[in-house]
């Protein structure tokens, strides 16, 4: 046969055989859709949607999942988990004097105890925000607990939320409602939900800008498992230094951190952190990872004292916490207190009336803090006496430490308004008001803004008894910002002034109007639905 024939013939062959692939591939059945389960229903939380998994060699016996709208929660008892009404936190963060929204913030969701409960999620191009929040069910799926929760956000250039002067607003899982838009579910056999979401004033949060002072580079790392909620510190490099809290799953992010030379330390009951040395410089860093030394806590410290109250008026008890000297406000008398680093442990009410004791205390540098929260109690401010200053301690690792001197604790002076119980917001000149100290020959009144700044101070004459009040005569306030008043009565003891009492640390918190509007805002289609893990911002 000749040549060509027989090239004839093989590509008649090739021709053939790719025919027939062809045809082969058209025959085989179509994947199967991955079966959805609904409300009530038992699942396996590590099941994933298919389009979500890189593997392709289950695709053809897809494991069952919650349908669209739902979500694989544990029960209550323990034992296993159900498909119920999924549920969020949704909101916008946006800058406090422009109103415009911040790309690339932070939010996670904080328990009762202040313990983070969820990873963190970045905001969009809008400044908004969808922070699933997981909650334990009945067998019907249903919410088997009434939970709370408040945010912890953070953005590039901006003060921490909550920090200073500003509280978080409590989130109540009662307020929970169904989403407003449809649920897309292609499965016609199964029915659509809406998921429950949270959407509401205290879910949108307003971040105080740094202005001048905004400057540095981004640390992001993990601490690994186990370790939600410590409280992660860049020190050394500025005071206060810059901060951030560990979500669920041990990640952390450090805004605004300057050059030089820091050491990232973690703070937290019951855990140690080993620190770790870095040298800061103009870009951002990532992977960062202190190892944990220990997690027993009968290897870390315990740290003892004491206090007397005297003059309570209508305190009888207080409380005692530990905030590290890095993170230290000297001018606002505050810092962020680590998980669990207080007596009574948190929740409980202010029970101290004498001795307290903190343990699984981690080594470092603290200020101790006491009548710190809203008890009627402060810190005497007498400087002329012992046991009045705040005091710092140096705890090393696993030793026990004693506060040198006993607190001396007195009765506050009342604050009527404004800010007596919560922030509030105030005229363009407000009055402050309180209860007049009946034994003071005159106060002292101080002004301080969110970012520690004295913004005015005063002499108030002598009250006549009942309520004392005073006008601000400052500075415009400035749209947005926060603001705490402080008063603080005194007497002449032989020509020298000596202080009685004080306002106390959480009270007397204003502000004047709000940033501008929210304006209306639409993520441009490249980037909306794109991930908003925190794994995107590291």
């Amino acid at each position: 046969m000749p040549d060509s024939s027989i090239g004839n013939l093989a590509g008649v062959a090739v021709i053939a055989l790719a025919l027939a692939g062809c045809q082969k591939e058209e025959e085989e059945e179509p994947l199967p859709e991955q079966p959805k389960l609904t409300a009530g229903a038992t699942c396996d939380p590590a099941v994933r949607p298919v389009e979500e998994t890189p593997e392709t060699e289950d695709d053809a016996d897809p494991q069952p999942i919650c349908a669209p709208g739902l979500a694989c929660e544990p029960l209550a008892d323990g034992e296993g988990h159900v498909c119920g009404t999924a549920l969020s936190l949704r909101g916008r963060v946006t800058d406090s004097a422009s109103g415009s929204g911040i790309e690339g913030a932070l939010v996670a969701a904080l328990g009762e105890l202040g313990e983070p409960v969820t990873d963190v999620v970045a905001t969009d191009a809008c400044g908004d925000y969808d922070l699933p929040v997981s909650v334990r069910r009945k067998a019907d799926g249903s919410y088997a607990e009434s939970l709370k929760w408040t945010l912890s956000v953070s953005a590039r250039d901006y003060q921490p939320f909550p920090t200073g002067l500003r509280p978080a607003l409590p989130i109540d899982l009662s307020d929970a409602a169904p989403a407003p838009e449809p649920v897309e579910d292609e499965d016609a056999e199964v029915e659509a939900q809406a998921p429950d979401v949270v959407d509401n004033a205290a879910t949108h949060v307003a971040l105080l800008s740094l202005g001048a002072d905004a400057a540095g580079v981004t640390i992001a790392g993990t601490l690994g498992e186990g370790t939600a909620g410590t409280l992660v510190i860049a020190e050394g490099a500025a005071t206060p230094a810059p901060y951030a809290i560990a979500d669920a799953s041990g990640a952390f992010t450090l805004f605004n951190v300057p050059a030089g030379a820091v050491t990232i330390r973690g703070y937290r009951q019951d855990l140690e952190v080993e620190p770790q040395a870095i040298t800061v410089g103009t870009s951002d860093l990532a992977d960062v990872a202190p190892s944990v030394i220990t997690t027993d806590p009968a290897m870390l410290a315990t740290v003892t004292g004491d206090l007397n109250i005297v003059d309570p008026g209508a305190g009888t008890v207080t409380s005692v916490v530990l905030v590290p000297a890095s993170v230290y406000n000297e001018q606002l008398e505050r810092g962020p207190v680590p998980l669990g680093l207080r007596d009574p442990p948190p929740p409980a009410a202010p029970d101290v009336s004498g001795s307290f004791s903190l343990t699984g205390v981690p080594s470092g540098t603290y200020k101790v803090l006491v009548a710190f929260e809203n008890d009627q109690l402060v810190r005497d401010p007498d400087e002329g006496i012992a046991g009045t200053q705040v005091q710092e301690i140096v705890v090393e690792r696993g030793q026990a430490t004693a506060v040198p001197e006993s607190f001396k604790v007195t009765g506050a002076l009342e604050i009527v308004g404004p800010g007596k119980e919560r922030p509030e917001e105030v005229e363009a000149t407000p009055t402050f008001r309180w209860v007049d100290d009946s034994s003071e020959e005159g106060y002292d009144l101080v002004v301080f803004d969110a970012l520690g700044n004295v913004t005015w101070e005063a002499e108030v004459p002598a009250g006549n008894g009942g309520e004392v009040s005073f006008a601000y005569a400052g500075p415009a306030l400035q749209a947005g910002m926060y603001y705490q008043f402080r008063v603080t009565s005194w007497r002449l003891v032989q020509d020298e002034r000596r202080n009685i009492s004080r306002t106390e640390d959480l009270r007397g918190v204003f502000f004047h109007g709000e940033g501008q509007p929210v304006a209306e805002c639409e993520v441009p289609e490249e980037t909306a639905g794109e991930s908003s893990s925190s794994s995107d911002t590291e």
